[in-house]
């Protein structure tokens, strides 16, 4: 009788420990056929990474549900209008992530071209016939659709810069000044707009990925001389521009006409104090502050959290800052090694200039806060850029997606 209990229970023992190991396969093999390869060998740089992407994709949706309800209210009769539309523009965002994270980097480079040169014409359209909003022309109308290309273009100018600099010394004479005419009529027609927010960070773009690839420093100069002797230009031509140059300089000149938007945001900011007024209490949402949405959510950001959540914030960029350094001194070739840095100075880069906008270290201009601004096209762009420097991460470890360095050059 004694012998018949303990097998009884060592029959229910064996049980619960077949079941616990697999459950745990189960989880393991599920967790395999979503990512590209076992999280156990996934680098420490990548799994940082995804958390925080993850972080900072949450942390803008609910930032801009606390800038936007009172707007919300007010003008759709819904406080979560913009905040359900960003909800489901992440949808397709997260499934471009996902997608660009299982495709290896060498098959994005081989049909970023054909997109590059569509979005490019159409932001030649924009100039055309481009619907103008606050002074800048960026949008088309595609039926109840308002497509921002020169957001969208964005991953494809890391890409195609990627293809450029990679092997800069052994490229053929005639592929780079092709390519080098490509890249200057573009930021034209970005300021032609006018954006002189975009066209500057894809001037910059373009120059680090340059630095970053080879390209001797006295012609790096020459560019970045053409390039601020051309945004020169262009604000003296604009008087939309020069009135947000003045305004910069001294905003309290005229505080209820050009300078309106960025005083009310160093009040917004300076009224945060060390820990700010709480989640949701920001007072200058409440229509004082233009913008409070999109190019000016940072503000909000200071006003709720203080100067310990900007602190912090900061703090958070400097990491993915690092983490992505890491990952592309990890790269295996010169091209993911391109991409990793493009996609850094990207999302790290413009939210900095979003940053010093909203704090007044420079002009006012239209950037949104990547994963954190109200806007569709941007979103995208930030999910697609996002996936490709995890992927490029990915790519390290020599399991995946290796490149051959006998590419073709001509």
């Amino acid at each position: 009788m004694e012998i018949s209990q303990e097998k009884i229970k060592y029959k229910r023992i064996s049980r619960k420990k077949t079941l616990f190991f697999d459950d745990k396969e189960n989880r393991s093999n599920f967790f395999e056929s979503i990512f590209p390869l076992p999280w156990t060998i996934w680098p420490y740089e990548a799994k940082i990474l995804l958390v925080l992407i993850g972080l900072w994709s949450i942390l803008g949706i609910c930032i801009l549900g606390s800038s936007s309800w009172w707007v919300a209210s007010r003008e759709m009769g819904n406080w979560a209008y913009f905040l359900k539309k960003q909800i489901i523009w992440t949808i397709p965002g997260i499934s471009l992530f996902y997608y660009v994270l299982n495709t290896n980097i060498k098959n994005l480079l081989k049909f970023s071209r054909i997109i590059f040169y569509i979005l490019f014409f159409l932001i030649f359209l924009t100039n055309i016939t481009g619907i103008t909003v606050n002074g800048s022309s960026r949008w088309l109308v595609l039926g109840n659709l308002r497509m921002q290309p020169s957001e969208l273009i964005k991953p494809f100018l890391i890409l195609e810069a990627s293809n450029l600099f990679a092997h800069w010394n052994l490229i053929k004479s005639e592929k780079k000044l092709i390519s080098i005419i490509s890249f200057g009529l573009l930021i034209l027609l970005i300021l032609k707009q006018p954006n002189l927010s975009t066209a500057s960070l894809t001037g910059i773009l373009f120059w680090v990925m340059g630095l970053c690839g080879g390209v001797k420093l006295s012609s790096l100069t020459s560019f970045a001389s053409i390039g601020l002797i051309t945004g020169c230009i262009s604000i003296l031509n604009n008087e939309y521009q020069k009135l947000r140059v003045t305004s910069f300089i001294n905003p309290w000149k005229d505080e209820q006409g050009s300078g309106f938007q960025l005083v009310q945001s160093l009040l917004a900011i300076g009224s945060g104090g060390l820990f700010g007024q709480g989640f949701g209490l920001s007072v200058q949402k409440l229509q004082y502050l233009p913008f409070m949405y999109t190019d000016f959510i940072f503000a909000i950001f200071a006003e709720e959290f203080g100067l310990l959540g900007c602190t912090l914030f900061l703090g958070f960029l400097v990491v993915f800052s690092y983490i992505t350094l890491r990952i592309s001194f990890k790269c295996r070739n010169n091209y993911t090694k391109l991409v990793a840095i493009g996609c850094g100075v990207l999302l790290v880069g413009q939210s900095i200039m979003h940053i010093a906008v909203a704090t007044g270290s420079m002009p006012t201009t239209g950037l949104p806060l990547p994963f954190i601004s109200y806007g569709g096209n941007s979103l995208i762009a930030s999910f697609f850029i996002a996936g490709m420097l995890l992927r490029c991460s990915l790519e390290s470890t020599g399991f995946i997606g290796m490149i051959s360095t006998r590419k073709t050059l001509n």
